[in-house]
């Protein structure tokens, strides 16, 4: 099988710009930074501020929302990419000298990181369940005869994953060509799942990009050769990045939903430190007890060992990668790093795992907020779709009319309005997608 190429993988050329691209590497300096700063002042990502990630906001208890996930899994998806650079200098030191650009690689997955969450619905996963269930089981179900099964497949489906690469690649009404107009790598990089739709099912309800943009993703993959080295019909293979923003992802939401909990009384502090306790090998225990003594606030002893516990992660996610790195190069079917890392930390990271489903998404309030914000999305998309299947209905119009120019409301094809219905919802806040409902639903009026 064809093995992967970093100075294929990691070009600096960018989508919608593709005439501007120079081959000049000297010209290259930052490239990857601007990425990072053209997020980090957008609206899409300002918006992650008032998103759910697991409990609601706002509290008078600050945690965790998708834009403080967010930056968070930067800073260790950057962690974990420089790491993995400095040891592949060392094992691998031709193929790194031969590949111009690779000194980039922390660059890039922190941008991705940043990223990888931009496409979430309000509500957390609850928003996403909402808008596939409105097709799979509400009133939009009777809608699959007008569609292809690719489009309907798109829409049953709806994964905050394919959306996010939507919405940094499309060209919205009245925006440039490009999207976001991102490098090529930092796009691929964000694609966990490198297939279309027509591979999920209701039991992995999981894809990298609707049919719509399919051939913007097939423009990236080929040009950075993950398109050839196909491991299963009709699905590219993860540019090798993927592995480490999945990584820092799946080591931020897990230990940061304790600290959370914590903070919120749903776990006690108890067993809180014992969950983190157990990721620290027997001869760093001593040490960190001593430590642990020296603190008083039960708070700043949780967020020592959360701390200790990422490093660890992030040193264990390492090593995964470089013991799995051949068959992450030739295309193999590498499963995420964080089920690779050695038996003590995938088993102290099962506990966590195993007590977050018991405890934390099952704790009241984490529930309300689900059945609330479901609720919510599934209003929005029946009174949202209904206005662009009738829209030369009184209340359609009315409707239609307060929709942002950028979406595509009312065009021709009925997929590409469905398409624009889910874009304009997904964008949403959770205060935004709730003070809309509330006027949709006649509970409270705007002032005049």
């Amino acid at each position: 099988m064809e093995r992967l190429n970093w100075n294929q993988l990691i070009t600096a050329k960018r989508l919608g710009l593709e005439e501007y691209h120079s081959t000049n590497s000297t010209e290259h300096r930052g490239v990857f930074e601007r990425d990072y700063d053209r997020l980090i002042f957008s609206s899409p990502f300002r918006r992650l501020q008032n998103k759910t990630q697991v409990f609601p906001l706002p509290g008078s208890v600050f945690v965790h929302n998708r834009l403080t996930h967010s930056l968070e899994v930067a800073c260790v998806g950057r962690s974990i990419a420089n790491n993995v650079l400095r040891q592949l200098k060392v094992k691998y030191p031709d193929e790194c000298s031969a590949a111009q650009l690779i000194d980039e690689i922390g660059s890039i997955v922190s941008a991705a990181c940043l990223a990888h969450d931009m496409g979430n619905p309000p509500f957390g996963h609850s928003g996403e369940r909402a808008i596939g269930s409105f097709f799979i089981e509400g009133p939009g179900k009777d809608l699959e005869r007008q569609l292809s099964a690719e489009q309907w497949c798109d829409l049953i489906y709806f994964e905050g994953n394919a959306n996010a690469f939507r919405l940094l690649t499309h060209q919205f009404n009245g925006r440039r060509r490009g999207g976001f107009a991102q490098t090529y790598p930092m796009l691929a990089s964000i694609v966990k799942y490198p297939y279309d739709s027509s591979h999920a099912s209701r039991k992995k309800q999981k894809f990298g990009y609707f049919r719509a943009d399919e051939a913007t993703y097939r423009l990236i993959a080929d040009e950075l050769g993950i398109s050839r080295v196909s491991a299963s019909a009709g699905r590219a293979v993860r540019h090798p990045l993927v592995y480490l923003v999945e990584a820092a992802d799946d080591i931020c939401y897990q230990l940061m939903d304790l600290e959370d909990a914590h903070k919120l009384r749903i776990l006690s502090t108890a067993e809180t430190l014992s969950l983190l306790m157990s990721f620290l090998p027997e001869e760093k225990c001593g040490h960190v007890s001593q430590i642990l003594e020296m603190v008083d606030d039960a708070n700043e002893q949780v967020a020592y060992l959360r701390s200790t516990a990422v490093g660890i992660l992030v040193d264990a996610c390492t090593k995964a990668f470089m013991d799995n790195y051949e068959a992450i190069m030739t295309g193999g079917d590498v499963p995420a790093l964080i089920k690779l890392v050695d038996a003590g930390t995938r088993e102290a990271y099962k506990r966590c795992s195993s007590l977050a489903v018991e405890k934390i998404y099952h704790a009241p309030s984490v529930l309300d907020i689900e059945l609330s914000g479901y609720r919510i999305i599934s209003t929005l998309m029946e009174v949202y779709v209904g206005a662009v299947l009738e829209p030369d209905a009184n209340y359609s119009a009315q409707l239609l009319a307060r929709v942002p120019s950028q979406y595509e409301v009312h065009a021709d094809d009925l997929y590409t309005r469905l398409l624009a219905v889910t874009d304009y919802i997904s964008g949403m806040t959770d205060v935004y997608a709730l003070e809309l409902y509330r006027k949709i639903m006649g509970i409270s009026v705007a002032n005049s």
